[in-house]
């Protein structure tokens, strides 16, 4: 069984940066999708960005291209979500994710890591 635990979450002045984590146990190949997802009070929840986990290939929504970075330790199982000049905006729970190559849906999630910026 997979499982994603994130941390790093904070309260952070606008223009900050922020590190969050997601290590993850129970993957059983190389051929997962890790992705980054949050949601607004009041908001639907949105991609932010996946990487492939082998070969490390990265895609991000529009809204982050630039200021946010989807990075991994290999060894660790662990995959980063570094934000930089981070707005009011983005203001939200994240959440780590995790589904096979193929698959549509993603099947894993982790808890959620609260990140406020202040303005």
């Amino acid at each position: 069984q997979v499982q994603l635990v994130e941390s790093g979450g904070g309260l952070v002045q606008t223009g900050g940066s922020l590190r969050l984590s997601c290590a993850a146990s129970g993957l059983t190949s190389s051929s997962y999708v890790m992705g980054w997802f949050r949601q607004a009070p009041g908001k639907e929840r949105e991609f932010v960005g996946h990487m492939r986990w082998s070969g490390g290939s990265t895609y991000y929504a529009d809204f982050v291209k630039g200021r946010f970075t989807i990075s991994r330790d290999f060894a660790k199982t662990t995959v980063f979500l570094q934000m930089n000049s981070l707005k009011p905006e983005d203001t939200a729970v994240y959440y780590c994710a995790a589904k096979l190559l193929h698959s549509r849906q993603y099947d894993y999630w982790g808890q959620g890591t609260q990140v406020t910026v202040s303005s």
